[in-house]
C-alpha cells in the first residue's frame, strides 16, 4: 500500500491519545487543532478533568466519522472511596444484584447532557482490592477485606456514568463517591496497540512526546508524528462490516449517488439499516447505511472524495 502523504494522513486520521489529570477534554482537542494547523479536531466521549486515560482524537475530515467509534464500550479502572469501612464481599454482592446488567441511570447534575433518565448497561464492575482495616476472621487475620478504598473495573456501555454509580452505591450504604478514574479503553482504542499492529499505529500518546513530535515535523522530519497517527480508514475497518465495490462505479459514488447492488461484492449478511464501508481495494469510498430497495444495496451517509 502506497504511503500517505503526511498532509492527507493530518486531515483524516486519528490519534489515540492518553489524557492527564488537569485539563478537559475539549482543551486537549483544540491543543491538538493548533498545534497541527487543522480547521477542525474532534475528541470521542468526554472525561472529567480530573479522569486520565484513552481519549481518542479524530483529525481533520475524519471527525464527522467520530460517531461511528463512540457507540462503542468503555472500560475504566478506578477507586470507589466509601464514607465508612465496608467489606469487600458485601459491597461486590450489592454491586452485582443492583448495578450490572441493564440499569436505569440519570446523568449527574454536572453532565453537559439532559438530566433525563436513560437506560444503559453496565457488563461488570469488579472490586479487585481494598486498602484499609483488617478484619479477624475466625481467629484469623483476612487482610485487606474491609476498608474505605477499593480498587475497581468496570466495563459499561457508551454514555455511562462512573461517577453516578459510585454516588448511588453510596445512597445504599451510607455515602460513597468515586476517587481516581482511569479509561483503559473506549471501543476500539485501548492502552495497547490497536489490532496488535508492529508498526506502533493506534498507541498510546502522551502529549509532551506529540509535541515534541509535532517539533520534529515542522523541522522536516514527520517519523515520529507519522506513527501517532491512525488512518481512519484503518479505524473504520475496525468497526464496521465492509463490502468491495466496482472501480466503475467510482464516479457515480464519489458525486452522492447510490450504490447499486450489482457493483457490490460481500455484504450478505448485512440487514437493512446496517452501516457498512465500502472500499475499492485500499482506497476508501465511504459509509453507507443498507437498504430493502431490490436494486440499491446502500445509500451514502459519508462520502471520501
Amino acid at each position: 500500500m502506497k504511503m500517505k502523504d503526511i498532509s492527507e494522513l493530518l486531515n483524516f486520521g486519528l490519534i489515540n491519545f492518553d489524557k492527564p489529570a488537569g485539563p478537559t477534554s475539549y482543551s486537549v482537542s483544540e491543543f491538538v487543532k493548533w498545534q497541527l494547523g487543522l480547521k477542525k479536531t474532534s475528541h470521542m466521549g468526554t472525561l472529567d478533568p480530573k479522569v486520565t486515560g484513552v481519549l481518542p482524537i479524530t483529525l481533520g475530515r475524519a471527525c464527522k466519522l467520530a460517531g461511528y467509534f463512540i457507540r462503542h464500550d468503555k472500560t475504566y479502572v478506578g477507586v470507589l472511596e466509601t464514607h465508612k469501612d465496608c467489606d469487600i464481599r458485601v459491597l461486590q454482592k450489592l454491586i452485582d444484584e443492583n448495578f450490572v446488567g441493564k440499569i436505569m441511570q440519570t446523568p449527574p447534575h454536572r453532565a453537559a447532557v439532559a438530566q433525563k433518565e436513560r437506560e444503559r448497561e453496565v457488563y461488570y464492575w469488579k472490586l479487585l482490592e481494598v486498602a484499609g482495616c483488617r478484619l479477624q476472621v475466625a481467629g484469623e487475620e483476612d487482610l485487606g477485606s474491609t476498608g474505605r478504598y477499593f480498587l475497581f473495573e468496570s466495563r459499561v456501555e457508551g454514555g455511562t456514568y462512573i461517577r453516578k454509580l459510585c454516588s448511588d452505591l453510596g445512597e445504599m450504604i451510607g455515602g460513597a463517591h468515586m476517587g481516581e478514574l482511569r479509561r483503559t479503553c473506549a471501543g476500539m482504542f485501548s492502552e495497547q496497540v490497536v489490532g496488535g499492529r508492529g508498526s506502533g499505529v493506534g498507541r498510546l500518546v502522551r502529549l509532551d512526546e506529540f509535541e515534541v513530535a509535532v517539533l520534529n515535523y515542522r523541522n522536516g522530519d514527520d517519523s515520529d508524528l507519522r506513527k501517532m497517527v491512525m488512518p481512519a480508514e484503518e479505524a473504520i475497518r475496525e468497526v464496521l462490516p465492509v463490502v468491495e465495490v466496482d472501480k466503475s462505479a467510482l464516479k457515480s459514488l464519489y458525486i452522492g449517488r447510490p450504490l447499486f447492488a450489482n457493483n457490490v461484492s460481500g455484504g450478505d449478511g448485512l440487514k437493512e439499516g446496517d452501516f457498512f464501508a465500502a472500499f475499492c481495494g485500499e482506497v476508501f469510498v465511504g459509509i453507507y447505511r443498507r437498504t430493502s430497495e431490490e436494486i440499491i444495496f446502500g445509500r451514502s451517509e459519508f462520502v471520501l472524495n
